[in-house]
């Protein structure tokens, strides 16, 4: 069964010196933090804001073509989790066809917030990131490593 989650924030991991996108389902029940590198951290952070820079970046570029092709994005699905590495698939509408690509779950964030479309993951890979690596995790966050978003 798929849940929707949607994007409730970002943070930075001082100990793995990366960004973390925080996803959750709608009743906030479930949390599924994602690691996420500087530059998908910085195409996901313009998304959620609302910001559309000067000249595309990769994912406007990759969302500028699919319009140009009329495609659309329906939506993100992660799909797994294996050795500490999110797996996720991009579904694309395309001439009356739907096209599952294999991506990258930062990847297919930052294109689904730029076309508005739902992500999605399924109990499984919610169960499988285990509630007390999560209590570890949080026990070395500090309140300002939080970004400016709710999460």
């Amino acid at each position: 069964m798929l849940i929707q989650i949607k994007v409730k924030g970002m943070m930075f991991d001082p100990l793995n010196n990366a960004y973390i996108v925080i996803l959750r389902d709608e009743n906030n029940a479930e949390i599924l933090p994602i690691w996420v590198g500087k530059a998908e951290a910085n195409a996901i952070s313009l998304a959620l804001e609302g910001i559309t820079p000067s000249r595309p970046l990769t994912h406007d570029l990759i969302k500028n073509i699919l319009d140009s092709l009329k495609a659309s994005v329906i939506s993100c699905v992660i799909t797994d989790l294996k050795d500490n590495t999110y797996f996720s698939k991009l579904h694309i509408m395309f001439n009356d066809s739907e096209y599952t690509i294999d991506t990258r779950p930062s990847d297919s964030i930052a294109l689904c917030l730029r076309a508005e479309a739902p992500i999605f993951t399924s109990d499984e890979v919610l169960k499988k990131h285990s509630a007390e690596e999560l209590d570890r995790w949080l026990e070395n966050i500090r309140p300002e490593d939080f970004g400016k978003y709710d999460a």
